[in-house]
């Protein structure tokens, strides 16, 4: 029997929905925010970079349920959806007022860091189209129950951005386990998004209520200690300096706690500069733990979005071979691969995924 009893592509319309917000990120490039003349934008969301990397990197036909603003950020947004292959069917869009005062769509500002100078972001994302959200506006049914959906994706990004999109996302998780679509959810613990509504005790309360949903919990040793209060003795926070039997040891907690948890998994990163990270991944699934190739010093362009790239390619692996091992590489080879590029979202095809977890180097291809 396998791990995840993941419906069969002919009976779904899709292969993955996530729900999240996506974010116009304004990119200064070699430069920096506070003195920058100009920016790139590009698209961004913690939950939709995971539909995005599945459908652009690995051919899986994905959505995105979201709200923007309808006005011309919010369409250069959809524009930028769509030309990353996302089906955008699913946007509610919220009439503009003119000014913003009650509805508009969020930025994100995202410097690179370079060495020993950190990446930093600074979000503008008040009063989003999409943190307005609340439950009875999204037919779920109907996209689960009719459409039929093999995988559902979102997160604790979402999750925090009001009292009511909390709701959203148990509303969501409560039709797609009605039928049987898998259900992953990645912690992704933000203190700056949990503090306006109640900090990390409210953080807690609202992600040990979704736990219960799960089959798929994607989060480091931060997330499962931030959002639902689990706490190895003797480490430190940062998880680049957590050894890995005690990570063993938290999530053998975890999934006591919550016997609907199958799947576990995170990027192991060891931070040495902005631009040198060691990089790695561990997933326990069914009761073993199952560690990917380990990759240090690896070289990082822009490392926003790793996570996210090592969630779908995870997933994929799951969808395409029900096998935790080849996910898990999968996962940490899409990741490191989407950090090598700029933007929150993959530039990778399958064919270089699959040349780097067959242990494949840099050599020219021609």
């Amino acid at each position: 029997m396998s791990i995840l009893e993941i419906k069969s592509k002919e009976s779904c319309q899709y292969d993955l929905v996530s729900l999240g917000e996506v974010m116009l990120r304004l990119d200064p490039g070699e430069g920096r925010i506070r003195c920058t003349r100009q920016f790139r934008v590009w698209e961004g969301g913690g939950e939709y970079n995971v539909a995005r990397g599945l459908r652009r990197c690995f051919g899986q036909r994905t959505a995105i349920v979201t709200a923007l603003a309808d006005n011309d950020v919010g369409r250069l947004v959809e524009d930028l959806i769509l030309q990353g292959g996302v089906d955008a069917s699913f946007i509610k869009w919220a009439a503009f007022d003119g000014i913003g005062s009650s509805v508009r769509n969020g930025l994100n500002f995202t410097e690179r860091g370079y060495g020993i100078r950190g990446a930093v972001g600074v979000s503008d994302r008040g009063h989003t189209a999409v943190s307005q959200l609340k439950p009875g506006d999204i037919d779920w049914e109907s996209l689960f129950g009719e459409k039929g959906v093999r995988w559902f994706h979102t997160g604790g990004i979402f999750a925090a951005l009001s009292e009511t999109s909390a709701a959203v996302v148990e509303e969501a998780m409560a039709a797609a386990k009605k039928y049987g679509t898998i259900i992953s959810y990645d912690l992704n613990y933000r203190p700056s998004l949990w503090k306006s509504i109640g900090g990390q005790e409210k953080a807690q309360e609202v992600n040990r209520r979704l736990a219960k949903y799960v089959d798929v919990m994607i989060g480091n040793e931060e997330d499962f200690t931030a959002c639902l209060g689990f706490k190895v003795e003797g480490v430190d926070a940062n998880l680049s300096t957590l050894p890995i039997d005690k990570f063993k040891t938290m999530i053998d907690k975890a999934v006591s706690e919550y016997p609907n948890f199958k799947v576990t998994a995170t990027t192991l990163r060891a931070v040495k500069t902005a631009t040198v990270n060691d990089w790695g991944a561990i997933s326990w699934a069914a009761g073993e733990f199952y560690e990917a190739t380990h990759r240090p010093n690896l070289e990082i362009l822009d490392r926003v979005g790793g996570g996210d790239s090592f969630a779908s390619g995870l997933i994929y692996g799951y969808l395409n071979f029900g096998d935790p091992e080849k996910a898990v590489n999968y996962g940490a080879a899409h990741g490191a691969l989407a950090m090598t590029t700029p933007g929150d979202t993959t530039m990778a095809n399958l064919k270089e995924v699959e040349k780097v977890v067959g242990g494949g180097g840099a050599r020219v291809d021609r």
